[in-house]
């Protein structure tokens, strides 16, 4: 079964072009190398500039895992550090 998975991030103020380009990095990489991931797209509030949403699906747990596992995850996060204002709000969904 798919899982879901949306993590909310909030960019600190003035930061948005580096978020972007940081996670349209990431996003490139996880869908050249995962095979298990079916979506990787993020997407910007409408209503607060500085709210990102990621929505990403993958075919199981091991897709999970390995995404997790990445060189290009691991190497994101220290960029991401340095942009985003907190942790992301993580949830997990199963496909229906």
């Amino acid at each position: 079964m798919a899982i879901g998975i949306i993590a909310t991030v909030k960019v600190q103020d003035g930061k948005h072009a580096e978020a972007e380009a940081v996670f349209g990095e990431l996003a490139a990489q996880v869908r050249a190398n995962e095979p298990g991931n079916t979506l990787y797209q993020l997407v910007k509030s409408r209503t607060d500039a500085n709210t990102y949403v990621m929505m990403e699906l993958y075919d199981d747990e091991a897709a999970i895992e390995a995404h997790r596992k990445s060189d290009h995850f691991r190497a994101a996060g220290p960029k991401l550090a340095t942009i985003v204002a907190g942790p992301p709000d993580i949830q997990y969904f199963d496909a229906v």
